[in-house]
């Protein structure tokens, strides 16, 4: 197991966040290419994690080189729980209690107090408080 965690704020004006209580696991990357990443308290997030504000590149030939990537802020909020092997895409946001299942793909905002999963993740339940 690869005992190495990778935290890169790429532009000057890039932020990555993490605050108080936040545990993050072995073999994680958060990059925070030209806006932000912001992980909130308490939360816990399992090995293998990855959560970028960018796509790094258009998808047309023409847009793949030359640095002119959309990206979108990226908001976990508090008590967040993140299985093994998630990865969190450009411009979503985690609501605050949510648990993501391990080996999801999140493309799209998450609710909060609710458990999703899959590839895309999709909401599978309400969470008790």
């Amino acid at each position: 197991l690869d005992r190495v965690g990778y935290i890169e704020a790429r532009d000057a004006n890039a932020r990555v966040i993490i605050s108080s209580s936040t545990a993050i696991n072995n073999s994680f990357v958060i990059i925070a290419d030209k806006t932000s990443v912001r992980i909130g308290r308490d939360c816990l997030i399992g090995t293998n994690f990855f959560v970028s504000d960018s796509d790094f590149h258009g998808i047309s030939i023409s847009e793949r080189r030359g640095g002119k990537q959309e990206c979108q802020d990226v908001i976990i909020e508090d008590n967040v729980f993140i299985g093994n092997s998630v990865s969190v895409m450009k411009g979503v946001k985690i609501g605050q209690g949510s648990v993501i299942g391990a080996g999801s793909l999140v493309v799209s905002d998450v609710e909060s107090m609710s458990v999703y999963g899959g590839v895309p993740a999709k909401k599978l339940r309400d969470l008790d408080n």
